[in-house]
């Protein structure tokens, strides 16, 4: 299952006490103060795991404590500080202040971590407090308490080419001939519930990550159907791959109506490159030309079931990749 958004809580660890000690010396007045400071606490700490795909794990556990820190020990021993808790995420996971909406960081890199809750130090043993006026303090400071902090984490998909249309408009099955991914492929709507990633190569040891997003239908960016549950994974995309049955009765209105919702969604993905491909050539009729005719833009003929133009249009977004 795709899960690309979960609620949790955050508690950070706290610090230990620090330790009331003496030391046991003769000819010192009550040995004299040794106790130790207390260990702080952990710390919570998000780290991006690039063989993660989805927030699955995390969203059913609703609490993460990180442990506390030891109390101080005689003869000025620190006590242990807690264990850090390392929360591992998908590259693209973003982490929101539940509270108040703000962003606390964006995880894009790979093995990327960043600390999202502090622990709190330890408290300061008596041997800190001795003066000439206290010879012998018979008190210690406590730890302070560890962060708390509720958070909302949002994954976005992070992939080079995007592959955007209406439903059967064939983006399972040229990521299925392109690369290695396996995404559900059946001649009804909706077929893809959820993005698929697949790596496509190309040269010695080079590769894109093509993305499969699930279809587009009118209404989308106002969350109908789909909705911002989808356009969301779009913004990341480097390239956007606007695939068109060459059978649509009316091209140039289903160019616009995607063009619409994308739009609708977020205005700056119109800065994005797009290319324009026309899908399943090799079953077109012969009045496709004059549909065709007045469609405003630039267009690569494919056909991933008989893999006509795929090489071309490899090429293409190779080029597209290789200058941005």
């Amino acid at each position: 299952m795709f899960i690309d958004y979960a609620k949790i809580e955050l508690q950070a660890g706290n610090g230990g006490k620090g330790a009331v000690a003496f030391r046991r010396e003769k000819y010192i007045d009550k040995g004299g103060p040794n106790g130790g400071d207390g260990g702080r606490g952990g710390n919570i700490i998000f780290e991006t795991n690039p063989n993660l795909h989805t927030l699955q794990d995390i969203r059913y556990k609703r609490m993460y404590k990180a442990k506390n820190g030891k109390s101080g020990g005689s003869n000025n021993r620190t006590g242990k500080s807690g264990d850090d808790l390392i929360i591992q995420v998908p590259c693209g996971t973003i982490i929101k202040n539940l509270d108040n909406k703000t962003i606390i960081k964006d995880l894009i890199k790979e093995n990327e971590s960043h600390i999202v809750c502090k622990g709190g130090f330890g408290g300061k043993g008596n041997v800190h407090f001795k003066s000439s006026t206290q010879q012998t303090p018979r008190f210690s400071q406590q730890g302070t308490e560890g962060e708390f902090l509720s958070v909302e984490l949002e994954l976005k998909v992070l992939a080079d080419v995007g592959l955007v249309g209406l439903p059967n408009a064939g983006k399972s099955t040229l990521l299925s001939v392109m690369t290695t991914a396996k995404p559900k492929i059946a001649d009804y709507p909706f077929t893809t519930l959820q993005p698929h990633l697949g790596i496509v190569k190309y040269g010695e040891y080079q590769s894109f990550v093509m993305a499969d997003i699930p279809g587009l239908i009118e209404g989308a960016s106002e969350g109908k159907g789909l909705g911002h549950q989808f356009l969301k994974h779009i913004e990341r995309n480097k390239i956007l791959l606007f695939m068109i049955d060459i059978e649509e009765a009316e091209p140039i209105k289903v160019y616009n109506q995607l063009m619409d919702e994308l739009l609708g969604f977020n205005k700056d993905l119109l800065n994005k490159d797009k290319l324009i491909i026309r899908t399943k050539i090799d079953s077109s009729s012969e009045d496709v030309d004059e549909r065709w005719r007045l469609f405003p833009e630039e267009f690569i003929d494919i056909s991933s079931v008989s893999n006509q133009g795929l090489d071309v249009l490899k090429d293409k977004l190779v080029s597209f990749l290789s200058a941005s």
